[in-house]
């Protein structure tokens, strides 16, 4: 089914009730990537979705996704990066992006949100089904390949390429600082691709670049309240947060597909 082109922004109030869902918004945000290195914004998307739309959303995000990157490299160094995971991820990440760039008015986003989610909550369930313990399987080219193009085209559509990237990593068994730490450098480069492409799509302006630069202030606090926050969960307690998150993508996932639908 061919997706509907997407809502033209419409005009913003500045407000008190507008500035402090956008601020409260962008900290969650950051508070994640100073958590899990980021791919968990979508859970931070919802309050926004009750002062804009979605696609005046992304463009607003997407510069604030670069910023948060870069502020978030101060704690995940190149130590903490799993390289060997990362050549095989970056590759797709870059064609999964201009894949979505390409076809983002034409993919149907309703259904790439619902079979997102199907994916992500079989995944949970499995991982419970098997214990909930941190498991090690060895590193896959395929399916590293694979989660990279997925969640190059989700990141790049919806701003949700956080759970297949997870999908790939967290059987890995990677410690909680590498695990951060690679997911931080892979939507690094994620983000930094997509913000072009994503200022094309709905470039910031009046309000909304006021937003914007009102954004950036929550950025220092939230990624260092986050890291705080990991530096005291241990290893298990680190990847049961992951799999908590990811229900809640998948559910956000599953209200926008759905949704998208019924509207």
């Amino acid at each position: 089914m061919r997706n509907q082109s997407p809502m033209p922004p419409i005009p913003l109030e500045l407000n008190a009730t507008t500035l402090l869902i956008t601020f409260a918004a962008v900290f969650l945000i950051c508070f994640m990537k100073g958590a899990f290195g980021g791919g968990f914004a979508i859970v931070g998307i919802p309050l926004l979705s009750l002062v804009m739309d979605p696609v005046t959303a992304g463009g607003m995000l997407a510069p604030l996704f670069v910023a948060m990157d870069l502020f978030s490299l101060r704690y995940w160094k190149p130590s903490t990066w799993s390289n060997p995971d990362l050549r095989l991820l970056v590759p797709g990440l870059v064609a999964g992006i201009a894949v979505g760039y390409g076809f983002f008015r034409l993919l149907d986003h309703r259904a790439i949100a619902i079979a997102m989610a199907a994916v992500t909550l079989l995944f949970v369930g499995l991982w419970l089904k098997s214990g909930g313990e941190v498991s090690v399987r060895p590193r896959s080219s395929p399916k590293a390949v694979v989660a990279g193009v997925t969640s190059g085209i989700t990141t790049m559509v919806a701003h949700s390429g956080g759970p297949p990237l997870a999908i790939y990593l967290l059987p890995l068994g990677l410690s909680k600082q590498m695990y951060a730490g690679t997911t931080s450098m892979f939507f690094t480069v994620g983000n930094i691709l997509k913000a072009a492409p994503w200022l094309l799509i709905a470039r910031p302006t009046g309000n909304v670049l006021t937003l914007t630069l009102i954004g950036l202030l929550a950025i220092p606090s939230g990624v260092w309240l986050g890291w705080k926050l990991q530096s005291r969960l241990n290893q298990q307690q680190m990847y049961r947060a992951c799999y908590g998150l990811l229900v809640v993508s998948a559910l956000k996932l599953l209200w926008d597909g759905v949704g998208g639908y019924i509207k």
